[in-house]
């Protein structure tokens, strides 16, 4: 029975195997250089991929992250990201890099990286940082925050898919830098994809949702909802 039951447990690790990654698929060869143009393409990995004899330096080099971000916007913070849609190089190396500019008070608003752990340094200011933990097994219990305040030097890591933010506290402007395990991570704003979306949520929806009246909604999605990167 105990050699069953192994047998058994082996063949069901194996199966779920597949779904195991933790971040991007490993590459299928040494680089892959994103191309839009699918003639010239001659391998696929996650995006066209260039081909290998064509490929040169500055396929793999972005120059620019030493430059603030335009921080005039709703919430005083931009977003300046280094993903495969920025650097072809990185198409299928499960890595990019974002710089993140702060002006005094703005944050960059509660959201997820569907696709990617992130990891952030602070490199000036102050900022007050967390993440909340999905829903616990038990319906009476809260989904946690763990919250912490940064300093230049400081390092936060966001689990995968986790909703996070960050919000500089202090009256100067603030810059962090932050990797993520994923080419493209992704990004989805909280806010902008429950109230802005397009079309919008039937406000039923969300009356229910947040248990409001209709006419806090009706604000809600009445404002403009725009992305900072």
């Amino acid at each position: 029975m105990k050699i069953i039951f192994g047998f058994l447990a082996t063949i069901l690790i194996v199966s779920l195997a597949p779904f195991s990654y933790a971040s991007d698929p490993s590459p299928l060869q040494d680089f892959c250089v994103a191309v839009s143009d699918s003639a010239s393409a001659v391998f696929v990995n996650g995006k066209f991929c260039k081909n290998p004899n064509m490929v040169v330096a500055d396929d793999f080099f972005l120059p620019g992250l030493n430059k603030p971000g335009n921080t005039s916007n709703a919430v005083g913070s931009r977003v300046t990201p280094v993903n495969v849609n920025q650097l072809p190089g990185l198409n299928t190396l499960g890595i990019s890099a974002v710089r993140i500019d702060y002006a005094p008070y703005g944050l960059n608003p509660p959201h997820t990286h569907p696709r990617a752990t992130e990891i952030l340094v602070v490199l000036e200011g102050t900022l007050y940082v967390g993440f909340v933990t999905s829903n616990p097994a038990n319906p009476a219990m809260k989904n946690k925050l763990f919250a912490k305040y940064l300093n230049p030097g400081d390092v936060f890591v966001f689990p995968e898919g986790l909703i996070h933010f960050q919000f500089n506290v202090g009256k100067t402007n603030a810059v962090a830098f932050a990797g993520l395990s994923s080419q493209n991570p992704g990004v989805i704003t909280i806010a902008n994809a429950v109230f802005g979306s397009d079309p919008p949520i039937n406000p039923a929806v969300l009356t229910k949702a947040f248990q409001v009246e209709k006419n806090v909604i009706d604000y809600l999605q009445a404002q403009f909802w725009s992305n900072i990167g």
